[in-house]
């Protein structure tokens, strides 16, 4: 399975009731494919905290972003379900509930720019519930 360098941009949307909070960021990253299954790696840094190791992988119909490092979390979506997971952070552990609305994916054997889209909703410790938007756009590293 050999990888490309790929430059990645990920835009996170979160809304709860009228308040909006959008963050970007851009790292060089790994982009792997096997198969139907897609693989792309980077690395966050935080301005605060230490920097995450982030692994998203694509299947049809399926997409599980795992995190380690600064925090310890593997969220998965899959259209119109609902799944659950703890979240590891400095301060204790979560529990989440991710419902996905949508995924919409543009793989980069498509386009000069690959596009991951996901709108869902998530509910921490069973109390808030934010609506989150998250695009990640990815393109291969001219050499």
């Amino acid at each position: 399975m050999s990888g490309k360098n790929i430059r990645v941009k990920l835009v996170t949307e979160i809304r709860d009731s009228g308040r909006k909070e959008e963050m970007a960021m851009s790292e060089p990253g790994q982009y792997f494919s096997r198969g139907e299954t897609e693989v792309l790696k980077f690395t966050e840094h935080p301005e605060e905290g230490e920097p995450i190791q982030t692994m998203v992988t694509v299947k049809p119909g399926h997409v599980s972003i795992k995190r380690t490092g600064g925090v310890d979390m593997r969220q998965v979506f899959q259209k119109q379900l609902e799944t659950e997971n703890l979240y590891h952070h400095t301060y204790g552990d979560f529990h989440m509930k991710t419902f996905t609305d949508q995924i919409e994916y543009r793989p980069l054997a498509e386009a000069k720019q690959g596009r991951l889209f996901i709108s869902y909703q998530m509910t921490l410790n069973h109390e808030v519930t934010q609506r989150h938007r998250l695009t990640l756009l990815f393109e291969e590293e001219s050499e």
